[in-house]
């Protein structure tokens, strides 16, 4: 499929960016990747119009529209935008996620491969690589896991590869779904159950051991109740996609769903933050 690649200029608050991001979602954009600077969109061919940047409001203020620019993706291109945009990403010396036309170096222990597709997920973004730091610490052979907002399917891949029994990996994107599949074959992976959805399609009798949500603040401080329902007692949750300074609230809504606060690290302002089922 055909995409314009819209980038634009980086709200100064992850709030005015979630709302930035939900608007794009509603004008038809399927996937986003976030840089310290730049909010970079996707958008399908088929849905895209010349004037479509003008009905998002952010997207008028003069400091911003003249610095928006589009570009267009077809297939073909998505090779040639990874092999100059992005390299593959070493994960604490012993994981490499790569596309396939990428040389794996030798005593790697996890080598994962993402085919080319659109950015997001590719272990480049500060919450995927530290959620993949997390889960190579994390013994969770023959644990149940559920993926939320799988993008690529980076995480639940390397789930997979360090022996968990099962995993749900559930995205609201169909482009998401689709190459949560593909990348899934090009592991020979064949644990991992694909669903195309959000938070509602959590019930009973759903339950995991570890719950992965690489999301938003909002989706997740909204969804937070859903996680938990389908949480072992004493079960571990990871969530990510939010600034340190959304922790606090995070927490909050946490606690009031009884989750305890184990520990968080972060990097350049992104959390990823741990809490266990009472």
């Amino acid at each position: 499929m055909n995409y314009y690649l819209i980038t634009i200029p980086i709200p100064d608050h992850q709030d005015r960016t979630d709302m930035l991001i939900a608007e794009l979602g509603e004008a038809g954009f399927e996937s986003f990747e976030e840089t310290e600077t730049q909010l970079l969109a996707y958008i399908p061919e088929k849905d895209y119009k010349a004037n479509l940047m003008a009905e998002i409001e952010y997207c008028q203020l003069p400091e911003v529209k003249n610095k928006i620019t589009t570009e267009f993706i077809n297939d073909r291109n998505w090779n040639e935008l990874w092999e100059s945009n992005y390299p593959p990403v070493m994960i604490s010396e012993t994981c490499i996620v790569r596309a396939p036309f990428h040389e794996c170096p030798p005593n790697i222990e996890y080598d994962i491969v993402i085919k080319p597709k659109m950015a997001f997920g590719t272990a480049h973004h500060e919450t995927t690589a530290q959620m993949l730091k997390v889960i190579l610490k994390l013994d969770i052979a023959g644990k149940r896991v559920l993926d939320m907002g799988c993008g690529s399917g980076v995480l639940a891949i390397l789930c997979s590869m360090k022996g968990t029994s099962e995993i749900t990996a559930i995205d609201f994107d169909e482009w998401s779904v689709s190459n949560t599949i593909e990348n899934s074959e090009i592991n020979h992976i064949q644990n991992i159950t694909i669903l195309l959805g959000d938070a509602d399609l959590l019930k009973s009798p759903m339950e995991f051991d570890v719950v992965l949500a690489n999301i938003n603040k909002n989706i997740l401080l909204r969804d937070i109740p859903a996680y938990v329902g389908v949480l072992a007692p004493g079960g571990s949750i990871y969530f990510s996609g939010f600034y340190t300074a959304d922790l606090k609230v995070i927490t909050s809504v946490a606690n009031t769903n009884h989750l305890t606060y184990i520990d968080s690290c972060s990097e350049n302002n992104w959390v990823v933050a741990h809490f266990i089922k009472e």
